[in-house]
C-alpha cells in the first residue's frame, strides 16, 4: 500500500510537523511519503507531482490557511483516480466533521484530532479488515450514510516517536524553519482560540527533548520555532530548556509563545543576565487590554504584569518581542481598539502584529455569534465583516492602520523618524498610523506596488500635505533612517543633498585627514579618502546628530548642525556606520 502525506504550506520555509508526527508513528509498518507544497503552487502543478507518486492512499493535512487550496487539489486528483483513498485531518476539519464529509464527497476519511495513533489504526483496518467503527476518532462513509466513531483517549505522548531524524529532511534544516513540541494542550480558556478546546497540558520527556534539540542543532537548523501554545505555564521546565539552549545554541535561533502576565520574575532575571543577544524571540498574545472583553472571552490577563515583562525583556535588549493584537473581539469597537493598539505600542515591541479576529470552527466565540451581532466570511479564514459595535467601515479603516504599520514599523524601515512623530507630531500612535494610512489609501498606493524610496516619498508627501511642523527636523531623521536601510551605498536618494559634489568631496577629505574630528569609533576605521569616496555618504544634519544618537535627545531649542557620515562595509553585513561632527567644530583644512 503506497501512502503519500501531503500539505500546502503558507510559504517554502515551512515544514510540516504534522505529517512528520504521523510518519514516525506509522512506520517502519507503513512506509509513509510526505509530499509539501505550497498554497501559492498551481493546483496542477500539485496534482501532476501527486499522480506521479501513484499513492493508493493520500492525506492531507488542513488548516485555515490552505484548506481551500487543497479541496481544489483534492476534487481535480479525484477525477483523475476515482479509486484512490483520501483522508484529510488536521484542526481545519476536526470540527464540522460531518458538514465536511457531507459538502466534500470526493473525501473519504477524515481524522479528528490527534492523529499519530488514529491514523496508524485507520491503515491497519484499511489493509486488513476494514472494520472502521473499530477506529475511535474517525469520520468514514457507509453507503449514503456519514458516520462518526467515538473520541479517541488522549495519547501518552512518550509512545510517540521522534518526527526529527528522518534522512531526507537533513540537507534542508539550515533553510527552513524547524517547528518543535515540548508540550501539547493549553491551560486557558480563550473562546477564540482552538487550543481552549483541548483540557490540560501534557509534556513531553525532558531528556528527550533535549537530544533531539540537540541532533538539530548539530545538523544545522538555523531556527526552530517551539510550537507550544504556552511555553512558560511550567517555571522550573521552562527555565531548565532555556538554560539548555543558552549553552548548546551554537548561533541557532529559537522562538516561542508566552504568556508575559505568568514570566516569573526569577526566569526574567536568568534570561537578562546569561541569554545571548539574539538567540531568542518571544511571541506575546495581548490580544486587548480592555477588561470587559478579556472577560467575555475568557482571557485571563494581568496588564500590569504583562507591562512588567515585556519592559524587563526589552530593557535587557537580548531578546526580540513579538506582540499580537486582535481587532474585533467582543464590545472592542473602534475607541476601545484604539485604546488597546497605544497601550501595548508603548511598550515599544521589535514587531506589533495586528490582525483580526477569525471565526474559527469549533471554538465557543463562533458558537455565540449571534449573540454579539457578527458578521464574517462563510470560507476559510472566517474573518469576521463586522459586529453589533464594529461595523465593517471601522474595521476597512483599522485595516488601513494595518497596512502602513507593516510598511513602516514591523519592517524597520523608519524607526527614528516614526518615534519622533509620535512623540511629538501625533495624538498618538494608532492617529499617526490611521492618519497615514487613510491617505495611503486616498491616494490610490494600495493598488501598486513600491520600492524602498517610494515609502520615504509618500512619507514626505503625507506629512507635507498635512503642513506637519518641523519639516526639517523630519526630513534629517528621513534621511538618517534612508541610509540605514542600505547595505551598500545608495545609488539614488530622494531628496537634493545639502552640500553640492564640491561640499561633499571637501568633508571626505577632511574625514580622512582628521578622523579625530568624529564621533565613536571612525578613527579606528582608518580609512583614507579613496575609500571613503568608495563606501561613505555625507550629509548635514539640522540637530545635533551625536547627542541624537547618544541620549535620543534632538535638542530642538538650540539649533546646531552637524554633518552626517555613513560609512557602509558590505563585508561586515548589516548596517552602516553612522558618525557624526558639529559643523560649528568642522576642522579647515
Amino acid at each position: 500500500m503506497n501512502i503519500v502525506l501531503a500539505t500546502l504550506n503558507a510559504k517554502y520555509i515551512h515544514t510540516s510537523l504534522a505529517l512528520r508526527y504521523l510518519k514516525a508513528f506509522s512506520e517502519p509498518e507503513f512506509p509513509v511519503d510526505i509530499a509539501e507544497y505550497t498554497i501559492k503552487d498551481p493546483a496542477m502543478n500539485i496534482v501532476s507531482d501527486l499522480y506521479g507518486r501513484n499513492p493508493d492512499v493520500l492525506g492531507f493535512s488542513c488548516y485555515i490557511w490552505n484548506i481551500e487550496e487543497t479541496l481544489r487539489v483534492i476534487r481535480m486528483i479525484k477525477k483523475i483516480r476515482p479509486e484512490l483513498t483520501i483522508v484529510l485531518g488536521g484542526p481545519e476539519v476536526s470540527y464540522d466533521t460531518e458538514e465536511w464529509m457531507r459538502t466534500v464527497p470526493e473525501v473519504d476519511f477524515i481524522v479528528m484530532g490527534e492523529g499519530e495513533e488514529t491514523f496508524k489504526h485507520f491503515l491497519q483496518e484499511l489493509s486488513t479488515t476494514k472494520k472502521f467503527h473499530f477506529v475511535y476518532g474517525i469520520a468514514y462513509r457507509k453507503g449514503e450514510e456519514i458516520i462518526l466513531t467515538p473520541g479517541r483517549p488522549k495519547l501518552d505522548l512518550s509512545s510517540i516517536p521522534s518526527p526529527h531524524y528522518f534522512e531526507e529532511d537533513l540537507k534542508d534544516l539550515g533553510n527552513r524553519v524547524v517547528y518543535f513540541e515540548t508540550s501539547r494542550g493549553c491551560p486557558f480558556s480563550c473562546q477564540f482560540c482552538l487550543s481552549s478546546i483541548e483540557v490540560g497540558v501534557r509534556y513531553f520527556d525532558m531528556e528527550r527533548t533535549k537530544a533531539d534539540i540537540r541532533h538539530l542543532i548539530r545538523s544545522g537548523a538555523k531556527l526552530i520555532k517551539f510550537v507550544d501554545r504556552t511555553f512558560n505555564i511550567k517555571r522550573d521546565y521552562a527555565l531548565e530548556i532555556f538554560q539548555f539552549l543558552i549553552e548548546n545554541h551554537e548561533g541557532c535561533v529559537f522562538q516561542f509563545e508566552i504568556t508575559a502576565d505568568i514570566m516569573r520574575p526569577e526566569v526574567l532575571d536568568y534570561l537578562a543576565e546569561n541569554a545571548p543577544p539574539g538567540i531568542f524571540r518571544f511571541e506575546i498574545g495581548v490580544q486587548s487590554t480592555n477588561d470587559e472583553t478579556n472577560n467575555l472571552v475568557k482571557r485571563r490577563q494581568n496588564f500590569v504584569k504583562l507591562t512588567r515583562t515585556v519592559t524587563k525583556v526589552r530593557d535587557s535588549g537580548k531578546i526580540d518581542q513579538h506582540l499580537d493584537l486582535i481587532a474585533g473581539l467582543p464590545e472592542e469597537d473602534y475607541n476601545s481598539f484604539r485604546k488597546t493598539f497605544n497601550d501595548v505600542f508603548a511598550l515599544g515591541p521589535e514587531e506589533l502584529q495586528l490582525g483580526f479576529l477569525k471565526m474559527l470552527r469549533g471554538t465557543g466565540l463562533r458558537l455565540d455569534a449571534e449573540k454579539y451581532g457578527y458578521v464574517f466570511m462563510d470560507q476559510a479564514p472566517y474573518e469576521i465583516l463586522g459586529n453589533d459595535i464594529l461595523p465593517f467601515t471601522d474595521l476597512v479603516r483599522i485595516k488601513r492602520v494595518e497596512d502602513v504599520l507593516e510598511k513602516y514599523w514591523n519592517a524597520h524601515r523608519s524607526d527614528h523618524t516614526v518615534k519622533y512623530l509620535i512623540g511629538q507630531e501625533f495624538e498618538s500612535a494608532f492617529d499617526f498610523f490611521q492618519e497615514f494610512g487613510d491617505y495611503w489609501e486616498g491616494r490610490g498606493w494600495q493598488k501598486i506596488g513600491h520600492q524602498l524610496e517610494d515609502l520615504f516619498t509618500r512619507l514626505h508627501a503625507f506629512l507635507t500635505d498635512r503642513s506637519t511642523a518641523n519639516m526639517e527636523v523630519i526630513e534629517g531623521l528621513m534621511k538618517l533612517d534612508y541610509f540605514l536601510n542600505h547595505k551598500y551605498k545608495p545609488r539614488k536618494i530622494w531628496w537634493e543633498f545639502k552640500l553640492d559634489k564640491t561640499g561633499q568631496a571637501e568633508f571626505i577629505r577632511r574625514a580622512a585627514e582628521h578622523p579625530e574630528a568624529f564621533s565613536g569609533n571612525f578613527r579606528a576605521l582608518g580609512m583614507g579618502e579613496k575609500e571613503l569616496h568608495k563606501h561613505a555618504v555625507v550629509e548635514v544634519m539640522p540637530f545635533d546628530l551625536e547627542a541624537y544618537l547618544r541620549d535620543g535627545i534632538l535638542g530642538l531649542d538650540k539649533r546646531e548642525e552637524s554633518l552626517l557620515l555613513a560609512v557602509f562595509q558590505p563585508e561586515a553585513g548589516g548596517r552602516p556606520s553612522v558618525y557624526s561632527m558639529p559643523l560649528a567644530s568642522a576642522p579647515s583644512v
